[in-house]
């Protein structure tokens, strides 16, 4: 079996200039080491908050390195500089809005300043790409919320068959 590709894009001014190590892209990839089954590489790069690097990076991910997954970390706020929704608008296809909801929900929960992201998510041919907060333990939260969706929409995009430890992250499939 191919290994799945998934792409983790930092995006950081500062944690691409080196001022201080990226631990959000690094937490995600050890969530997926911790869940998935299923094997897979990871493309993992960690680019400056530019409209058109990160426009460019996921292009690549997808169209070049064939993801099936991207998750990006950073650049969801309402600084004039945050602008990772707008990117990931315009490289996809069509838009899931109900990722970043679920996901400000269970963020709403633990801070009241989850209402300042704007995480999104979106399909770029057979790829899914999910825009996730800065913060480790903020992803994790999300992670855990919208995960179980994430293999059953890889599948229904023509993507490939991923799957989790049911006893970590159960993934959903409708009974068929």
């Amino acid at each position: 079996m191919e290994k799945a590709v998934i792409g983790v894009l930092t995006v950081s001014d500062r944690a691409s200039k080196g001022v201080y190590e990226d631990i959000s892209g690094k937490a995600i990839i050890e969530y997926l080491q911790d869940v998935l089954i299923t094997p897979f590489e990871v493309d993992y790069r960690v680019i400056p908050d530019e409209l058109e690097i990160i426009k460019d990076s996921m292009i690549d991910m997808v169209d070049s390195k064939g993801a099936c997954l991207i998750f990006t970390t950073g650049g969801t706020g309402p600084a004039k500089r945050d602008v990772t929704p707008e990117a990931t608008e315009a490289v996809c296809d069509k838009m899931m809005p109900g990722f970043g909801e679920l996901m400000r929900q269970v963020s709403l929960q633990q801070v009241p300043t989850a209402i300042l992201s704007r995480q999104t998510a979106g399909i770029r041919g057979s790829c899914l790409i999910v825009n996730l907060p800065g913060k480790p333990q903020s992803i994790k939260l999300c992670l855990d919320a919208v995960f179980p969706a994430i293999p059953y929409c890889v599948e229904l995009i023509e993507g490939p068959y991923i799957d989790t430890d049911p006893t970590k992250v159960k993934a959903f499939r409708p009974k068929k």
